[in-house]
């Protein structure tokens, strides 16, 4: 779709406007109207302090570091530095690689940081994360309402001010609350839709930078990361991005009246309609404090880009990731059922098969390729690193080795019983042939982790 995209371009460049375009707030409230910016003047102050402290800790101890990540079966080394922070037991994937989260401090866990200092900047998030979650909450109710009344004349910026609802203490949304009545079904839904689950926090100096790309299709300058979606999320889940960039520490703004397009010294989000070339896009300035949360359908609708100012640049960007299959509690339950097919003799201790059934074996061998490449390899590839933050991982991380070991065991088991000659020659050639295919799989799989 790039390709064609830019073919269909050729040498032109699609328009697109900043907050300092005429046309600017109507085509947001038309088309981007999911859409919803904050000044920082919305975060109390007490909050930014915490929160940019806390960056500044993370970066003082090293804890940003730069992912390699997989695209079309190619390694390559982001150029923005990240580290996530989460739930504990939390992952989040993107671009085939797995990050796992440096736990925010959480009631019911024994989470070890190397030091208070860390400790209060996991703090510091989880506090953010919970004033995002509100405002976002605000920001989704708001918008089903101006979308049921159709509400004309006021401006994206300030429209769902006045239907702000506050939540109750533990973070439920009240009814009686609300300026509208809402069916309890969509409270659910609007909850599990804000509920944030994790932050991926982002950091870059651009003038530590010897390349960065540009902007291929409006000409907006220097990319800090390209146009995409946002992955392995929650269906239809907002996202929240807080933005500090440490203005004053470089290049100020130009006073250059003159110029078309964005000023290149400030950081900006670039907007687009996916793969259209009718829609101008949007680049909005980002300084230092500001938020922006992308409702709804927005992330799957549309694409978005961060285009790179002149001084360096933190962001948490709180998602809710879908941790269906990224939880240690999904994976320790995943072991659990493979293992069920392993017994052990009382007087001999040998171990043996339950079941040779096709169905079970294949199950199990799968569960094993899913703990040894999903898991096992994606920690160890960079997971020593962690380690800078808290040791919290290194537990449960040898507790699924364990649970590899003894799934080596089994895979030995299905090889030396389908070798046994009182086999049923239909019952043991159908075994073979599904028991080969994930094996051929889980080569090619070390093969590829060698390389990388």
């Amino acid at each position: 779709q790039k390709k064609k995209l830019l073919e269909e371009l050729g040498e032109n460049r699609l328009p697109y406007m900043t907050p300092a375009d005429a046309d600017f707030h109507q085509l947001w409230k038309t088309k981007y109207s999911k859409l919803i910016f904050r000044k920082s003047d919305r975060v109390p102050e007490e909050l930014h302090q915490m929160v940019q402290e806390g960056f500044l800790t993370l970066r003082k101890h090293d804890c940003f570091f730069q992912d390699l990540v997989r695209i079309k079966g190619k390694d390559f080394v982001t150029p923005v530095s990240r580290i996530l922070i989460g739930n504990p037991g939390c992952t989040y994937k993107y671009l085939n690689t797995r990050l796992f989260t440096v736990p925010w401090p959480t009631e019911g866990y024994d989470i070890k940081y190397c030091s208070p200092q860390i400790h209060d900047a996991c703090k510091a998030l989880i506090r953010l994360n919970d004033f995002l979650h509100i405002e976002a909450v605000k920001a989704v109710q708001g918008q089903n309402l101006f979308e049921t009344e159709e509400i004309k004349g006021t401006t994206v910026i300030d429209r769902e001010q006045n239907f702000a609802t506050s939540l109750m203490e533990k973070g439920s949304v009240s009814k009686d609350q609300s300026s509208c009545c809402v069916p309890e079904a969509d409270y659910i839904s609007l909850k599990k839709r804000t509920s944030y689950n994790l932050t991926l926090l982002n950091y870059m100096d651009p003038l530590q930078m010897l390349y960065l790309k540009q902007e291929p299709y409006f000409g907006m300058g220097s990319m800090a990361v390209s146009w995409h979606h946002d992955e392995n999320l929650v269906e239809r889940s907002t996202v929240a991005v807080y933005s500090y960039s440490c203005e004053g520490s470089a290049v100020e703004e130009s006073n250059e009246q003159n110029l078309k397009g964005r000023d290149p010294a400030v950081w900006h989000v670039g907007l687009k309609v996916a793969w259209d070339i009718e829609t101008p896009g949007l680049a909005i300035p980002l300084h230092q404090g500001d938020f922006y949360l992308m409702l709804d359908d927005l992330n799957m609708t549309h694409q978005h880009c961060v285009l790179a100012g002149f001084s360096p640049r933190f962001s948490s960007t709180h998602r809710v990731a879908d941790c269906s299959r990224g939880t240690l509690e999904y994976i320790f339950g995943q072991c659990e059922l493979a293992l069920q097919n392993l017994q052990t003799d009382s007087d001999s201790m040998a171990l043996s098969l339950k079941s040779l059934e096709t169905a079970v074996v294949k199950q199990v061998e799968e569960i094993h390729n899913e703990v040894e490449f999903e898991w096992l390899r994606q920690f160890w590839f960079q997971g020593k690193r962690y380690l800078k933050c808290t040791d919290w991982w290194l537990k449960p991380m040898a507790k699924l080795e364990e649970f590899w070991r003894k799934m080596e065991i089994m895979t030995s088991l299905v090889l030396s019983e389908v070798g046994k000659e009182e086999q049923i020659e239909e019952q043991r050639n159908e075994t073979i042939s599904c028991f080969l295919l994930v094996l051929i799989e889980r080569q090619k799989l070390r093969k590829e982790w060698t390389a990388r």
